[in-house]
C-alpha cells in the first residue's frame, strides 16, 4: 500500500539551526495496516506525515503509494487518496461552514468523479451524512445546518474523522489525534477510531504518546527516534510485549534511553 525508500528531510540546511528531520528513513506498509508510531518531540513523527501528505517535497527518496510514485505529486492531489487528522481540533474543519457543508467538502474532493468538486449533494447524500452523524453518538445528525465552530473540541475531532473516512481514503493518517481531549472525549473519539478503521478496513498509521495505545490498537508498532525507526515490532512478538519491553528495545535500537517525560507518564491506559 505504501513505501518509503530512503527518505531525507532536512530543515534550515547551512544555517546553525540545520535539523534532520527524516534520516534514510524506510517502511513498506501493507494494505490492511493499522500502525501505531511512538517517539519523543523531534523524532521525526510528524514529518514523516507531512512527506506523505506532500506539504513539503523530501530532499532524497521515494513516496509510493499503492505502487504509484508520488513523491513529487502536489498535496492537493495527494489530499484525494489520504485522510489526515491532526492534534489540534480546530484544523481538520471549516468554522464558517455548515457541518453539512463541511461534509459536503469533504465527500466531493475525495470523489473518483470528473469535476465531482464543482458538483451538488443530492438528498441522497445529505441523508447519508445524517446517518453518518448519527453514528458519532453526539446529536451532530440534529444540527447539520449549524456552524462548525460552535461545537466543542470533541465533537469536532469526530466530525474531522468522519469527514476523513466517509469515503474510505487509501491512508489514513491520525497525528495524535486524541491528545488535545478529555480523557472521556478522547476515548470516545478512539472507540470510533477503532471501529471505523476495522469496519472500512482503512490503511492506517497513527501517532500516539500512549505505551499502551501503541501495543493495544492496531497490528503493528514503530518507534521512531532522529528521523530514523529504531524498532519496529508486529505479530507473535508484539502480542507477548509489555510497556517496558518496548522501552528496553527503544534503548537498543536508538542508543539510548527513552526520554520523554510526557510519554513516559502516560503507561496508564486511556
Amino acid at each position: 500500500m505504501l513505501k518509503l525508500t530512503n527518505l531525507c528531510k532536512t530543515f534550515n540546511p547551512g544555517t546553525v539551526n540545520r535539523k534532520t528531520a527524516l534520516d534514510h528513513l524506510n517502511l513498506t506498509v501493507n494494505d490492511g495496516d493499522f500502525i501505531t508510531i511512538i517517539g519523543s518531540n523531534g523524532a521525526g513523527k510528524s514529518t514523516l506525515f507531512n512527506a506523505i501528505c506532500g506539504t513539503f517535497y523530501v530532499d532524497e527518496g521515494t513516496v509510493e503509494l499503492d505502487g504509484e510514485n508520488i513523491t513529487y505529486l502536489p498535496e492537493y492531489d495527494r489530499a484525494k487518496y489520504l485522510g489526515h487528522l491532526f492534534q489540534d481540533p480546530m484544523k481538520g474543519t471549516a468554522p464558517s461552514m455548515t457541518i453539512e457543508e463541511n461534509l459536503a467538502v469533504a465527500y466531493l474532493r475525495a470523489s473518483t468523479a470528473k469535476n465531482a468538486f464543482f458538483s451538488r449533494i443530492s438528498s441522497k447524500e445529505k441523508k447519508l451524512f445524517r446517518e453518518q452523524l448519527a453514528r458519532l453518538d453526539m446529536g451532530l445528525e440534529d444540527r447539520m445546518k449549524h456552524p462548525v465552530g460552535l461545537l466543542s473540541g470533541g465533537q469536532r475531532q469526530a466530525l474531522t474523522l468522519l469527514m476523513a473516512t466517509i469515503v474510505p481514503p487509501k491512508l489514513l493518517l491520525l497525528d495524535e489525534h486524541t491528545a488535545a481531549l478529555d480523557p472521556g472525549t478522547a476515548k470516545k473519539v478512539l472507540d470510533l477510531t477503532r471501529h471505523i478503521v476495522s469496519e472500512r478496513n482503512i490503511t492506517c498509521l497513527m501517532v500516539t504518546h500512549n505505551m499502551h495505545q501503541a501495543l493495544e490498537l492496531g497490528n503493528r508498532t514503530l518507534m521512531m527516534d532522529a528521523g530514523r525507526i529504531v524498532f519496529d515490532t508486529s505479530g507473535e512478538e508484539r502480542t507477548h510485549m509489555s510497556v517496558e519491553d518496548l522501552l528496553e528495545k527503544f534503548s537498543v535500537g536508538a542508543g539510548r534511553g527513552f526520554d520523554n517525560d510526557r510519554i513516559l507518564l502516560s503507561t496508564a491506559k486511556e
